[in-house]
């Protein structure tokens, strides 16, 4: 009995069996697809900001001279449509260049974190018209953008939440401002925050 046991192959304690090597593989792989869902949206462009930025800051002096409400709105309006669609395009040019490719779980969180906030001050914008209160719309705008930007920068980068934080501060400074102060915290927010955190991430962001 002792010479048959002998006789029989001893393990080697460096090799590890096919089932477990595979098994740690697919532990590998969905550690590493956790991480990537839960990573940050970094594909902003950070001179498409920038861009959104000026344009702001060129409307925002054009909005000041129109002659009646219906036209400063139909300015804003245009500026905010104009700054829709330039962000986005330079974000989408930014995220086909980048190397990995943009996780599309974390702009999904951050889109949908950003857009009840804006949606609201939609809905708010046209409510402030009809009850003849336009002057609290720079800080109903500003307020409810930076709430988005708040909330959506938990999916991003961490200047977007900072940037939040400021634009909120700015629209509450709005709604407790003269109204003819309107205009310049428009500009300062949509204008000169928007530069400021574009410029942050074409530098830290890879443009």
């Amino acid at each position: 009995m002792i010479d048959s046991m002998a006789s029989l192959p001893s393990a080697d304690p460096r090799e590890e069996p096919p089932a477990l090597h595979a098994r740690a593989l697919a532990d590998l792989k969905f550690i590493r697809e956790t991480m990537q869902s839960a990573s940050s949206f970094t594909a902003f462009s950070g001179w498409g900001l920038v861009g959104v930025g000026l344009l702001a800051l060129a409307g925002g002096a054009l909005a000041r001279r129109q002659p009646t409400q219906s036209r400063w709105l139909l300015v804003w309006i245009a500026v905010a449509m104009g700054g829709l669609l330039l962000g986005g395009l330079a974000t989408l040019r930014k995220a086909r260049r980048a190397t990995p490719a943009p996780v599309p779980g974390a702009l999904r969180k951050f889109l949908t974190s950003l857009a009840p906030p804006v949606a609201a001050g939609a809905f708010l914008t046209g409510a402030l018209l009809r009850a003849d209160q336009p002057a609290l719309l720079p800080g109903t705008w500003l307020l409810l953008y930076g709430t988005g930007m708040v909330t959506g920068g938990a999916f991003s980068v961490r200047i977007v939440a900072a940037v939040g934080l400021a634009f909120m501060a700015l629209g509450a400074a709005a709604l407790v401002s003269p109204a003819a102060w309107g205009d310049a915290w428009l500009m300062a927010g949509f204008g000169g925050l928007h530069v400021v955190a574009g410029v942050d991430v074409a530098r830290r962001h890879g443009g």
